[in-house]
């Protein structure tokens, strides 16, 4: 991984779309809110510099309600990855309202989904609030490293058990 990466953001992985797509509907008749983090696009076999979203990350405790969602700053990662925010309005409306553009400050890219959360309900904002292209591309995400993906075995082995001698 190189030292300084491209700030530009290139796209979306469908992936990552089709998560916030699902993750929007699931949600209804409430908003839906997650931040996004992106990964060189390099990394990803991209021959371009620059960012493409990769995950969509759900916050514990979130509240939300049909016209609001309101994370707790204290569980939002303090990530170098987080390119921006994610979030649905139930009313179908692809526009930020005040209390959106309150929350675009942080991040380079803010999307908002709106019902009935299909592929094309969906549109990308500059921090500022103005509309954005945001490409989406079909790029072959690495599988991350999962917490539980081990073992008793595993387990034993770290803590240096040995259970083939007999000390039982």
């Amino acid at each position: 991984m190189r030292l300084f990466r491209s700030s530009e953001i290139l796209g979306i992985a469908e992936d990552a779309l089709q998560f916030a797509l699902e993750a929007s509907a699931d949600a209804h008749p409430h908003e839906y809110m997650g931040f996004l983090r992106g990964e060189d696009a390099r990394s990803l076999g991209l021959d371009r510099d620059g960012t493409v979203i990769t995950d969509v990350l759900v916050i514990p405790g979130t509240d939300t309600n049909p016209v609001s969602a309101t994370v707790k700053t204290s569980q939002v990662p303090n990530d170098f990855n987080s390119v921006g925010s994610v979030h649905s309005h139930p009313n179908g409306v692809l526009r930020p309202s005040d209390a959106d553009l309150a929350t675009f400050g942080r991040g380079k890219v803010h999307i908002i989904i709106g019902y009935p959360y299909e592929r094309d309900d969906w549109q990308a904002f500059d921090r500022e609030g103005k509309p954005r292209k945001l490409d989406v591309l079909d790029v072959s995400l690495p599988e991350g490293e999962s917490f539980f993906d081990f073992t008793q075995e595993d387990i034993d082995a770290e803590l240096g058990y040995d259970f083939d001698e007999d000390t039982r």
